[in-house]
């Protein structure tokens, strides 16, 4: 996972540069100004027009859950990573609704006593999802560099990987298996971004709804902050 990490933030960096490269040298981009200029019609970047993104960075989750073998009540360090598309709903306002796909790793932490001693030790429940978010955003322009983009809607999820490793007793498995979490979730999605141009910063929470355990006399929920740097095009 850190060679992929790595890997990842590398791509980040040199593709970055290269899409602002790309997007100032393009018909549509009008210099000295945020604005793009399809002909006849002008609009303010993200206002009016299709767009397409790029997301990284860190989500912080837990899942909270009535069956204290699958309760990671702590908050847990994780990758999000995806790409998404905006498309807008009426030319006379700037709302949008903004779609796509996202890899991104769920799950939490706690403490546990080991059987052997008489110590504390961590267990972590690692949830890595494909998911497809999908949300209302309005973007609102502040000078034609500066723009805020709140947002809300939902998600759905699929489960494609992940452990669950007790530390204490030095034991792991699948965490989506017939004893621990199922594979599809769903919940809200809601936050806000703040665009410079074409690069885009956001803050976005998850409240999972779905009940991911297995045991229809227990509930297990994911909860999700995800703080994702990109660039709109």
């Amino acid at each position: 996972m850190k060679r992929l990490i790595t890997l990842v933030l590398l791509a980040a960096a040199i593709l970055l540069p290269a899409s602002a490269q790309h997007y100032r040298s393009s018909q549509y981009y009008e210099y000295g100004s945020s604005r793009l200029n399809y002909g006849t019609h002008e609009s303010w970047f993200g206002t009016g027009d299709l767009y397409y993104g790029v997301r990284i960075g860190p989500s912080f989750s837990k899942v909270n859950s009535d069956d204290p073998d699958l309760d990671g009540g702590n908050w847990q360090t994780g990758l999000n990573i995806g790409v998404m598309m905006g498309i807008p709903l009426t030319d006379r306002m700037p709302l949008f609704i903004e779609t796509g796909l996202q890899y991104t790793e769920k799950g939490g932490k706690k403490k546990v006593t080991s059987m052997y001693k008489d110590e504390k030790r961590k267990m972590t429940y690692d949830l890595n999802y494909i998911e497809l978010p999908i949300v209302l955003k309005y973007i609102y322009d502040i000078d034609g560099h500066f723009t805020i983009h709140p947002f809300f809607g939902g998600y759905l999820a699929c489960g494609v990987g992940g452990k669950i490793k007790n530390y204490a007793d030095r034991e792991a498995f699948s965490s989506f298996s017939d004893e621990a979490f199922q594979r599809f979730d769903g919940g809200l999605r809601l936050g806000c971004g703040v665009g410079y141009d074409l690069f885009y910063l956001e803050l976005a929470y998850d409240i999972g709804l779905s009940n991911i355990c297995h045991d229809m006399f227990d509930t297990s929920h994911n909860r999700s902050l995800a703080l994702n740097f990109g660039v709109n095009f």
